[in-house]
């Protein structure tokens, strides 16, 4: 059982440092956007194929603002994930041991 201990203790670690990094990739686009950037810029096009999958389709169920709301929303769903799937993984690991 300690296999899948270390499984579960794996994952939760992975999952949480995925998770993180998507945080921080959302946040860094979202302050980019507001100065106007290049978007012939690596840089700029990189943020925007990595986080445009997650934004868009909250990008589409919420109502047409002059603000976009959609990185708000993803940070909440990280927030949460970060909270409650990572801790429920690690417990399950534990639960192996």
């Amino acid at each position: 059982m300690f296999v899948l201990a270390n499984f579960f203790s794996a994952l939760a670690q992975v999952t949480g440092i995925v998770l993180n990094v998507l945080y921080w990739l959302i946040l860094v686009r979202a302050l980019v956007s507001w100065v106007n950037p290049d978007p012939f810029n690596p840089v700029v096009q990189f943020l925007e194929r990595t986080t445009e999958p997650m934004l868009a389709p909250i990008r589409r169920l919420l109502p047409a603002m002059p603000v976009d709301l959609s990185p708000l929303v993803v940070f909440l769903i990280i927030v949460f994930l970060q909270h409650f799937l990572v801790p429920t993984l690690s417990g399950i690991a534990f639960s192996f041991r």
